[in-house]
């Protein structure tokens, strides 16, 4: 699933493109939406929201918000009228286009349609934004201390928490926080500190296309411990772990290293 900086990039992308233009046409190829057609709405906006992507329309004296979520391998493309997509078409499940340009939505996990003055019904459970003009670092940490027994790892991954950190940085956290993806929030040194290295990192990944946590943006150089299962710790040499973790059915990797990061 895309982290927070790949969904924030995504929403400018989508901002730049479409933003203060009229609609032209629009094709909802989801069964709920198959009928609606926005077409000589105006494109206002469209933000993040954590993972969350919220397309702002006005229609017919009407405030609409597209709410999509790329889930696993969704993504938003866009294109001059005319050119070619990158992606099969049937996997289009939205198409915005304008005079100049053309936006679609593959593979989305959710496509929702809903008055603006409804928006928070699908956001508002959202912890602070890492990436957002609200980010609150201190709410962030108070929201994660409210299960001090949960595993560190897990408690990251949980939107409600703090938005935006998928597996990928959760497990990059992890490692240079030295502590291991099991260790209880309670027990997690300086738990501000991992917090506002989270807002960081994210910071720092945002403006690029590639996502690097050790400074080094080489292919194959830019994770410590991230699917680097079996390989040699980047900072001691300890060879590298993976486990799983989580609900059945909802079990997500765990890395790290069995060194820097002991199981206490």
């Amino acid at each position: 699933m895309p982290e927070g900086d790949t969904v924030w990039r995504t929403a400018r992308a989508l901002d730049r493109a479409l933003a203060g233009h009229r609609l032209t046409l629009t094709d909802f190829r989801v069964p709920a939406l198959a009928t609606v057609d926005l077409r000589g709405g105006v494109v206002r906006q469209t933000v993040s929201r954590g993972k969350h992507l919220l397309t702002h329309i006005d229609h017919d004296h009407l405030a609409w918000t597209l709410h999509t979520h790329l889930k696993m391998e969704g993504a938003w493309q866009t294109y001059q009228p005319g050119q070619r997509w990158r992606r099969p078409e049937h996997q289009a499940r939205v198409v915005l286009e304008t005079p100049d340009r053309v936006a679609v939505g593959f593979s989305l996990g959710i496509v929702e349609l809903l008055p603006r003055s409804e928006e928070h019904s699908v956001v508002g459970h959202l912890g602070p934004d890492l990436l957002g003009s609200d980010w609150d670092e201190h709410e962030a940490v108070r929201r994660l201390r409210r299960d001090p027994q949960r595993s560190i790892h897990e408690a990251l991954l949980d939107q409600t928490n703090l938005a935006g950190i998928g597996n990928m940085y959760a497990a990059e956290l992890c490692f240079t926080s030295g502590v291991h993806p099991r260790t209880c929030v309670a027990d997690v040194p300086d738990l501000p500190r991992l917090v506002r290295r989270a807002h960081l990192i994210l910071d720092h990944n945002k403006d690029r296309d590639v996502q690097a946590t050790t400074g080094d943006l080489r292919q194959g150089q830019r994770h410590w411990v991230y699917r680097r299962d079996r390989q040699p710790c980047r900072r001691c040499g300890t060879t590298v772990e993976v486990a799983t973790q989580g609900d059945p059915g909802r079990e997500r990797a765990i890395y790290w290293c069995p060194s820097c990061q002991p199981q206490r």
